[in-house]
């Protein structure tokens, strides 16, 4: 390194500084002549994650740090010599810097002469008014007031001492303390609680004293039961954690008091780690001591053993998620630097605000100094309290200030646990003493003891509870209250302040100058340091001290006239007297107007937060780096005033917020979901605390900051992206006027995008937590559908062979093969084939899933078997394929040449797919009849049209027919159906399988009409499936999925909406027809489009088509999602030729144009256009939330996706018709367009109203708005209606709170103005000012489709948000909305393995409900996932 004389630095080299997070730092370079060249910062500010990490990689894995923490930032020029950069300081910790020049030309920078600058940043809330009261739990017990009376005498009392027996009196208790904190906090104004350990003592074995000593822990993370009450509904830490919310609620903080560098005797660690315990050459266990006191009850820990610092990191980690704010670490310079650095960056790793406390006395201020700047810790004890006279406060004080300004800040307690009382000594001592210590304290750090308010002179003894005088008269808690309101108000008391002694003269007196430079105020605080005799105080009158003689004391609020005398000012004292003193008495107008109570923190403090969170906010968007113009206070103003609002301005890379709310109480039930980058912005009525947690790691932690609406919220930074989408948990506790609650809430971190694969192979442990199902289809409507677990069933809809026999049309499904039980034998061992060997499940490409099995088979060896299934294409047929895997020589599988037998019994049935099978009903006498045995298998063919044909590829079937009854069915129970079917079963299939060979089974259904010898070509493959891809990339799978839905109908193809139980619909189609589009799929789409087209009739199309019918055309968007698909495919194919299709005697532009006119003039059904607006009405329950019998969602009048459908299909219109009303149709368009903004946004609360509700022939503008927040808007902003990016993005933040990983709730969870109330026989079974059901299970009626529509989530529209989002905030949002719709490909994982379910129930866990595989969901998934990853 070179270092140059004509280089010069501000701060100079050496400099040591004391910041607060939410400061600045400035660092300017000067060179003292033009050069060219460049200068930079070399530093560690901004990383201290890094340094955190490399500490304790150290202590896990014994790696040396290699300051992996330092990195260059350029500095800006400010002319030819002069270069600068102002760094934000976001992070608590200890940092280092240093400028260099890098002239041009020059392969080495040059340096300024000296060591590195250092910053210590404390945490933010330590700026100001750190007052701290020493509480001692056991000291609020019976004698708190001194009025305790045993009921024992002191004789009777020593009697049993002598004899043995432990007399413990009655304790105080946490709850004690609590009913105190009002008066603590709130009239004395303390910010910060300290207790005194409040760990188990001994009680009999090394007791000392009456109680034992509470620094005697026998264990650190324990409560001692002696403070807490006896109640059943309460544990001892659980009290614990209500004094600890108590303190959170009155905005203080609280430290409890552990001694690490010992224990008590017999504590747990001399049973767990007896190697820890320091002993002597004898083998003695030493004790530890200082001030030649040896603590006798007292056993030494012995800190070269690194475990033991990770046990005591864990120790302070386990009160930090109890709630606890700090340590007081006593005895603190017992323990190696190196165990506190240790300890210190793991806690601030998850609690990084945490305060450490060093109570050091008893060892050297370097060593304090030396802790404060390189271990980390924030506060120190002072020694002001022990310095009595005016020598050695001399002596003492300017280290003391010089420590407050570098290293950490000492706190002036007037008097301590270890210290007789000062009102012992006389009330007039104690009084002047606490004010010396409040008054000469930086950044008020001053504390006292319990009892020093009330004049108490019992000492406190640790070993007993000895009196605090409460409530005594006199007392000073009138004074005290004054010091703290000074502290807590006056800006010469909080940070950024200059410290002085100027006191002259002779005497026993101090003077004090506090200077605040930001504000130009000044205090002298004059002392009278003799409590006996009055004294003349002096100080110099000249430099930056006030010299007109005319002050006012702001403690006694009096003038006060001092003397000159020459250079000097003089006024005399009382004795004991304390000033402070003032020039301008307007100073005095802030402490007398202080609150009653202080259960606020200060303004200085909140101020210091809301910039330090801001500071984070820039620092997120632009880096470690130059602040430039950024104002920290104006930045924290725009904050409270709105923290998203904030969040976008600061973002220079998008438009975005990059914000997520969660809000309480509503948000309790929702996984809230946090895209790469987003902050996460928590929002409550009442103060809270909030922590995010992964896997009982804290990530996160934040108090609340007050908003400017009264309201309160908090931000908390992103979080790195995970690999895969990983769940996080938010602990909140809220302060509520009626009591302290403690919840959870679930939050999704998402991956980056473009790392999403979605998992096709699924290990044991895996299958354990997750229901899986497999589905197989056939693309003429029938289904095999079967849960992982091999044989059970859940629902009825499971079927490995469920067919529908129309050779033309899905009309049905006929459920004929249920299952098939297995069993492998081997030398007479035999071990049924099912979960409790199931080793994984693999689902493959073209409708195959494989289930893979080791199966024991005695003698400790076991067989490798995988059970393929697949549903053959265009044929009602499955095949199941039982490979058995060679043995490999591996161990412990049972050779190839020895043979196995599997037995297998198929359980069959022959009903419809909606209904079940009771045996007494005819089936247990007709159904046996009904096998007909056949070489390797038999034949069933009940009364009826349809016949299952099973066989085996090489076997035998044995007939023995069996019946299985009451067969329950979980899923048709939580629906409210009957749950219990019976199966029959004919015979049994056994076949004979060495290693490497497989049979296949197959089951085919037909109506009877092909001849028996008409059988499946035989499976020619090695093995199962060669399909081995354990993930695949989202596309392929939703392409894939896709082909499970297209099905033929007549000559032309349709879609199923879903399986199991769905068939095919129009909306469903048609809007499943996009995806297709988006897929190149252009040949299925036409004739899909086709199909539904034929139908038009008057501007109608058919809701469903049931066999040949297509008669429901109760729907007034099936026909404008019928415009959508034709404008979509349009525009793919780049002309218009697919417009001169003729279908029947029209082309499809004759049959649209057709649509257009009947729709503007009326539809036989009701559906017409508004002519004063140009809006279209919908008779009720005519949209996608169509439930009915009871109403759900009647939507009678003007829905809002109706208007959005109709806009487009105008706009098409006017691109397609040649003819003169081309004008009239972009005329209504924007007419349409228009009525949207004018008459369905609600300004007030930031979205579109659902539906203008009104009877038909109701004009809109006469219609009511329904209020509720529903997400059908979000297609008025996908398909263009609204393009007003305020209003776009207000609505897109609205409907926030709707989101669901993977699907969109139906209505958001909050109250509506306009009442829906949904009428049962007569009996309203909802609450109607309040609709949200966030459960779709139960009664049919009375429970599920009430919910179906009114807080259900659905996943067919949650891509459109995501749509929305990257429509209007461009290339950057678009990331952001993968993100957020490759939550949905976790559904591909759950449930039905490569399929997106219908609904998920709107609360968390948000459980997967109706049909498992739902075409549009997963075609506008793959539709819109297509669109946003295009370049």
């Amino acid at each position: 390194m070179t270092n140059c004389h004509w280089i010069r630095q501000d701060p100079a080299p050496g400099t040591r500084i004391l910041r607060f997070r939410g400061d600045t730092q400035t660092f300017q370079l000067k060179l003292s002549e033009p050069r060219r060249g460049n200068a930079w910062l070399r530093t560690n500010i901004g990383y201290a994650r890094i340094k955190r990490r490399e500490i304790i990689r150290e202590v896990h894995c014994d790696e040396a740090p290699l300051e992996r923490d330092w990195f260059d930032t350029p500095m800006n020029r400010i002319d030819d010599r002069h270069f600068r950069i102002n760094l934000p300081l976001c992070e608590v910790g200890h940092f280092e810097a240093k400028c260099f020049f890098a002239e041009d030309g020059e392969t080495h920078p040059r340096w300024p002469q000296g060591s590195n600058t250092t910053i210590n940043v404390e945490p933010a809330d330590t700026c100001s008014a750190n007052i701290i009261y020493n509480a001692f739990v056991r000291q609020f017990g019976p004698n708190k007031s001194g009025q305790f009376k045993p009921p024992l005498d002191t004789q009777d009392i020593s009697v049993l001492d002598k004899t043995g027996y432990t007399v413990i009196p009655p304790s105080g208790t946490f709850r004690d303390l609590v009913k105190e904190l009002d008066f603590i906090v709130g009239e004395l104004g303390c910010r910060v609680i300290q207790l005194l350990p409040i760990h188990p003592t001994p009680t009999t074995y090394a007791r000392m004293g009456r109680f034992g000593s509470p620094y005697a822990a026998l264990s650190f993370t324990a409560v001692d039961p002696a403070l807490a009450e006896f109640d059943a509904s309460a544990t001892p830490l659980e009290q614990f954690i209500e004094l600890v919310d108590a303190v959170h609620a009155r905005n203080a903080k609280i430290i409890i008091d552990i001694a690490i560098n010992h224990t008590g005797w017999a504590a747990g660690l001399h049973e767990s780690h007896p190697r820890w315990l320091v002993r002597n050459t004898e083998g003695e266990i030493e004790v530890p001591g200082a001030w030649g006191v040896r603590w006798a009850d007292l056993t030494k820990l012995d800190y070269a053993h690194r475990d033991l610092w990770q046990y005591m990191a864990e120790v302070f980690l386990t009160w930090c998620r109890r709630g606890a704010d700090g340590f007081r670490c006593d005895a603190g310079y017992m323990i190696p630097l190196p165990a506190w650095a240790y300890i210190i960056a793991r806690v601030r790793e998850e609690f990084p605000d945490t305060i450490f406390n060093l109570e050091g006395l008893g060892g050297k201020i370097s060593v304090t100094r030396d802790l404060l700047n390189r271990a980390n810790f924030n506060w120190a004890y002072s020694e002001l309290f022990q310095n009595y006279d005016r020598g050695q406060i001399e002596r003492y004080l300017p280290g003391a200030l010089e420590m407050s300004d570098e290293d950490g800040i000492p706190v002036h307690f007037a008097e301590t646990h270890d210290n007789p009382r000062l009102a012992d000594r006389s009330q007039t001592y104690a009084r002047m003493r606490t004010a010396l210590c409040a008054l000469f304290s930086h950044v008020g750090a001053f504390g006292f003891a319990n009892g020093v308010e009330w004049f108490a002179t019992e000492k406190i003894i640790v070993h007993d509870a000895p009196s605090l005088s409460w409530g005594a008269q006199p007392n000073q808690v009138p004074f005290i209250r004054r010091l703290n309101a000074l502290l807590r108000v006056h800006p010469a008391f909080s940070d950024q302040c200059r410290l002085s002694l100027i006191q002259a003269g002779e005497g026993n007196h101090v003077v004090m100058l506090r200077e605040h430079p930001p504000t130009g105020t000044q205090l002298l605080i004059i002392v009278n340091l003799d409590d006996r005799h009055p004294t003349r105080a002096a100080w110099q009158a000249k430099g930056s001290v006030k010299t007109d003689p005319g002050f006012f004391d702001l403690l006694a609020e009096e003038k006060i006239i001092a003397t000159r005398s020459g250079e000097l000012l003089t006024v005399d004292l009382k004795p004991g007297q304390v000033l402070c003193l003032t020039s301008d008495s307007t100073e005095l107008d802030p402490i007398q107007k202080a609150p009653l109570r202080f259960l606020e923190s200060p303004e200085r403090v909140l101020r210091q937060g809301l910039r330090a969170k801001a500071l984070d906010v820039f620092t997120f968007f632009h880096g470690i780096g130059d602040i430039g113009a950024f104002n920290s206070d104006l930045a924290s103003d725009e904050l409270r005033e709105d923290p998203i609002r904030f969040c976008r301005r600061t973002n220079p890379h998008s438009h975005e917020s990059q914000v997520v709310t969660w809000q309480w109480p509503q948000d309790r039930h929702r996984e809230v979901m946090l895209p790469p980058g987003f902050f996460l912005l928590v929002r409550a009525a009442e103060k809270f605390r909030a922590r995010i947690i992964d896997n009982h790691r804290t990530v996160g932690a934040e108090d609340s900051l007050p908003a400017a609406d009264g309201s309160y919220f908090a931000l908390f930074n992103p979080l790195l992206p995970p690999k895969s989408h990983r769940q996080h948990t938010l602990k909140i506790t809220v302060f509520s006027a009626e009591g302290f609650l403690h919840r959870e809430a679930p939050l999704l971190l998402l991956q980056n995008p473009e790392k999403i694969r979605v998992q096709q192979y699924f290990l044991r442990n895996e299958l354990v937590r997750r229901s899986l199902l497999f589905l197989g289809t056939n693309g003429r409507g029938g289904m095999l559908r079967a849960g992982v677990s091999w044989g059970k069933l859940k629902s009825r809809y499971d079927a490995l062979l469920a067919a529908n026999l129309s050779p033309d049309n899905p009309e049905d499904r006929q459920v004929l093969f249920t299952r098939c039980r297995a069993w492998l034998v081997y030398e007479g061992y035999s071990q049924e084939i099912g979960d409790d060997c199931l080793t994984s499940f693999r689902v493959g490409r073209h409708s195959k899933g494989s289930w893979d099995f080791r199966i024991p088979c005695g003698q400790g060896e076991s067989v490798a078997l995988t059970i393929e299934v697949e549903m053959m294409p265009d044929q009602n047929a499955a095949r199941l394929i039982f490979f058995r895997h060679p043995a490999d020589n591996k161990n412990q599988r049972l050779d190839d040449h020895h043979p196995v037998q599997l037995i297998l019994r198929p359980d069959i049935e022959n009903r419809s797919f909606h209904d079940t099978i009771k045996a007494y009903q005819g089936p247990e006498n007709q159904w046996p009849a009904s096998v007909t045995t056949e070489p390797n298998g038999f034949s069933f063919w009940p009364k009826g049209n349809c016949r299952l044909r099973m066989d085996i590829s090489r076997g035998e079937f044995t007939p023995e027919p069996e019946w299985h009854y009451m067969v329950h069915r979980p899923l048709e129970a939580e629906r409210g159906l009957d749950p219990d079917s019976d199966l029959f079963s004919p015979g049994y299939f056994s076949i004979v399988l060495k290693g490497g060979r497989h049979e296949t089974l197959t089951a085919n259904a037909d109506d009877g009409s092909e001849p028996s010898s008409n059988r499946l070509a035989p499976f020619a493959d090695p093995g199962p499936a060669a399909d081995k891809a354990n993930f695949r990339l989202p596309v392929e799978v939703l392409q894939d999925t896709l082909n499970h839905y297209v099905i033929r109908r007549g000559s032309l193809k349709s879609v199923i909406a879903g399986y199991p139980w769905f068939l095919d619909w129009g909306r469903d189609s048609l809007i499943f027809v996009r995806g297709l589009i988006a897929a190149n799929r252009l040949k299925d789409a036409r004739t899909i489009l086709q199909q539904f087209g034929q139908f038009e009739k008057d501007g109608t199309i058919p809701n469903m088509i049931h066999g040949k019918d297509a008669g429901n055309r109760d729907t007034s968007d099936a026909p404008l999602w019928f415009f959508v698909a034709c404008r979509d495919l349009v525009k793919t194919d780049g002309n218009d030729a697919f417009l001169e299709s003729t279908w029947g005697k029209r082309t499809l532009r004759r049959i649209l144009l057709s649509m257009g006119h009947s729709l503007k003039q009326g539809t036989p059904n009701g559906i017409y256009m508004d002519p004063d607006s140009a809006l279209l009405f919908s008779p009720a329950h005519f949209t996608w939330m169509d439930t009915n019998h009871p109403a759900g969602t009647p939507r009678e009048g003007y829905p809002v996706e109706i208007q959005a459908l109709w806009y487009t299909a105008l706009r098409f219109l006017s691109r397609i018709d040649s003819t003169e009303s081309n004008s009239d149709w972009k005329r209504l368009a924007e007419q349409v367009r228009s009525s949207i903004a004018d008459l369905y946004y609600m300004e007030k609360i930031g979205y579109f109203c659902d539906c203008l509700i009104g009877q038909p022939g109701t004009p809109a503008k006469q219609a009511e708005q329904d209020d509720a927040l529903r997400p059908n808007q979000l297609l008025a902003l996908t398909l263009g209606a609204v393009n007003d990016e305020k209003l776009v993005v207000s609505v897109l933040g609205a409907c926030e709170e709707l989101l669901v990983p993977g699907a969109i709730r139906s209505l958001a969870d909050r109250a509506v103005e306009r009442p829906l109330a949904i009428m049962h026989h007569g009996n309203v079974i909802n609450n109607p000012h309040h609709p949200y059901l966030g459960r779709y299970e139960g009664d049919e009626d009375t429970r599920r489709k009430p919910a179906y529509h009114n807080g259900t989530a659905w996943t067919w529209l949650f891509p459109s948000y995501c749509e929305a989002w990257a429509m209007v905030y461009d290339k950057q949002g678009r990331r952001s909305a993968l993100a957020w719709l490759g939550s949905a490909m976790r559904l591909l994982e759950h449930g039905c393995v490569g399929h997106v379910p219908e609904i998920l129930d709107g609360d968390y866990p948000h459980k997967p409900r109706g049909c498992d595989a739902q075409a549009w969901g997963a075609s506008e998934l793959l539709r819109v996932w297509l669109k946003l990853s295009l370049p």
